[in-house]
C-alpha cells in the first residue's frame, strides 16, 4: 500500500507552524473512512494520520483516499504544495501482528 508523507518542514527547511497543523489537517479529513467503517467524531480517519517521523511532525496519507474521495486527496496534496511542505512517497510498512 502506497502512502504520501507530508512533513512539517518547508522546502526551505523551516518548521511549519502552527505546531498542531497535523492534528488540524487530520481532523478535517476524519470523515473519510473505508466503506462501512463507523467512527465517532473524535477519531482520525485511517487514511490521514498525524504522527512523528524522525522527530518531525508529519501526516501519513494512504493512497486509497484518492480512490475513495478524489477531492479529499486533492485537498491534502494542495495543502502540502501551497504551504511548500516536503513530501515523500513510500510503501507502507508491514502491519505488526497483535
Amino acid at each position: 500500500m502506497q502512502q504520501l508523507i507530508i512533513f512539517g518542514i518547508t522546502e526551505t527547511g523551516q518548521r511549519f507552524r502552527p505546531s498542531d497543523w497535523a492534528e488540524r489537517l487530520a481532523g478535517v479529513m476524519s470523515q473519510f473512512r473505508p466503506p462501512g467503517m463507523r467512527g465517532d467524531r473524535l477519531t482520525y480517519s485511517p487514511y490521514v494520520v498525524p504522527t512523528y517521523i524522525d522527530g518531525v511532525r508529519c501526516v501519513v496519507v494512504d493512497h486509497r483516499l484518492r480512490d475513495l474521495e478524489p477531492l479529499a486527496w486533492a485537498f491534502v496534496c494542495d495543502f502540502a504544495k501551497s504551504n511548500q511542505l516536503k513530501t515523500q512517497e513510500r510503501q507502507a510498512p508491514p502491519e505488526r501482528p497483535d
